[in-house]
């Protein structure tokens, strides 16, 4: 592992610290951080949340969520009385002017450090934070906010939260977070593109036949059915991890990795995608919803079971989506993205054309079209197809292979998970990783899109067995163009 750079000392508030996320994510990914020597002695996690209880309460709590996210055996007691002597919780209404008090004894007198402010709370709560830290005179010239996915719901209320939290913070000051910027594999698509020369010649339309985007989730919506039931897939999944991870298949090669030069790369792509609205939803979309079924031969039960009622929300989504512009034109991108789905698995295929003349005989191969394939999710890596002789002395027969690139077996060390980068970096102050307000708009303007045509083209809501990759629709979506879906096809 690369030599790991301390931070300055600084204080990180948490909304929502005693929230899922927090416990799940925040503080397991702050623990590690801390166990590597990254975080110096005087800095500060306070976490704030809306129920009352004590500091020795709270850290019960948190010890039970390490425990659960990396094993009792895996916590060090050495790093865990260094990591709970920084962590203080305090009891705070963000729309109640007086519970503000608590919060404001503790950083004064702290001002001199990096102030780092991470909002994992509905985004409707946003605006009111920020503008509670500028109403408590809690405002310093080294400060950061970071607002959880989904900013809104739409292009609209994006906007008003944008413009909400911009009357108190500075642009560069925003870091809007999509934690699959920070896994590993996609930092490394980076780097494949930009750092090899073998891969930049083929990536373009001439080579490339299509490009898939899965995002498969093995769970069901669990005890977020209610916040899911207003939201849906598109706009929890679509809207911002699968467009940024075409934005990053898609996008030219910036000038540098400077924030602004690969935002601004990322954004061309959002700007060029074809509208999908009700004259071809119904050939471009496919939204479904599960139903009872088993995953792993346990049985599950379907969303509507889970809700207590009726909805039309859609759990799974596919989308056949066009980038208009000279590199891609022609080149479809299917996207999926579904829960109930057999495994956890997320992974891009760069699929690339047949070869233009075959010189072997027929009768002694079955050849496949090359494909890269980048796994994000269980197990990070890159795998590229390749056809080669099968050994032997019976004749000319060609098989398909695999270069296999794991990670975890070439690396052979632990790399920091998604939440650990982001929340380093955002005590860094650097917001490459992070979204910028006009990429969150465009992607919502597309999105948006969408939903207007599924309603005025009155596109139903189709269903799928819980452990089925989806609908039989979304078959059809590729099978239309003689395609198929490499994961689990």
């Amino acid at each position: 592992m690369a030599q790991l750079i301390p931070v300055d000392p600084f204080d990180l508030i948490i909304f929502g610290g005693g929230g899922d996320l927090a416990m799940r994510k925040l503080l397991p990914a702050m623990y590690h951080r801390d166990q590597d020597g990254q975080i110096p002695d005087t800095s500060r996690i306070i976490a704030a949340g809306r129920s009352e209880m004590s500091r020795d309460t709270y850290l019960g709590t948190v010890q039970e969520a390490l425990n659960n996210a990396l094993g009792k055996e895996e916590i060090d007691p050495t790093t865990w009385q260094r990591f709970s002597a920084r962590v203080n919780y305090i009891d705070l209404d963000a729309l109640n002017a007086d519970s503000w008090a608590a919060l404001c004894t503790l950083l004064e007198g702290h001002e001199h450090k990096i102030r780092a402010i991470y909002l994992a709370t509905p985004p409707t709560l946003f605006g009111p934070v920020a503008q509670g830290f500028q109403t408590n005179g809690l405002m310093t010239d080294n400060m950061r906010i970071v607002l959880e996915k989904p900013v809104g719901e739409d292009y609209e209320s994006a906007r008003a939260i944008n413009d909400a939290v911009g009357a108190c913070f500075a642009e560069n000051q925003i870091f809007r977070i999509d934690h699959y910027l920070g896994k590993e594999t996609v930092q490394n698509l980076l780097a494949l593109r930009f750092a090899n020369s073998l891969f930049e010649p083929l990536w373009r339309r001439e080579v490339i036949d299509h490009v898939q985007i899965t995002v498969a989730e093995e769970l069901g919506v669990g005890n977020r059915v209610d916040f899911y039931d207003d939201i849906g897939a598109l706009r929890d999944m679509v809207q911002n991890h699968l467009m940024q991870l075409l934005c990053l298949v898609a996008m030219e090669a910036p000038a540098s990795l400077d924030d602004d030069a690969v935002r601004d790369e990322k954004l061309k792509v959002l700007r060029a995608l074809r509208p999908i609205t009700a004259e071809n939803v119904k050939h471009r979309t496919v939204r479904a919803q599960y139903r009872a079924g088993a995953i792993g031969g346990v049985a599950v039960p379907g969303y509507i079971e889970e809700l207590g009622g009726e909805s039309d929300t859609e759990t799974f989504v596919a989308l056949k989506v066009d980038v208009e512009n000279w590199r891609w034109s022609g080149v479809p991108f299917y996207l999926r993205t579904g829960k109930r789905m057999p495994a956890k698995h997320s992974e891009i295929s760069i699929q690339f054309k047949p070869v233009p003349h075959m010189v072997f005989d027929d009768a002694h191969y079955d050849t496949l079209p090359n494909r890269l394939s980048i796994m994000l999710q269980p197990d990070e890596g890159v795998k590229l197809r390749i056809m080669a002789k099968e050994p032997g002395p019976g004749g000319f027969s060609l098989l398909p292979v695999s270069l296999n690139l794991s990670f975890e077996e070439t690396f052979g060390v632990r790399y920091p998970d998604a939440y650990e980068r982001l929340l380093i970096e955002t005590i860094r102050g650097n917001p490459a990783l992070f979204m910028r307000r006009d990429e969150i708009e465009t992607a919502w303007r597309f999105t948006d899109g969408i939903i207007a045509g599924w309603k005025e083209a009155r596109q139903n809501v189709e269903t799928y067995v819980a452990g089925a990759w989806g609908p039989h629709a979304a078959s059809s979506l590729l099978d239309r163009d003689g395609r198929a879906w490499e994961v689990g096809s």
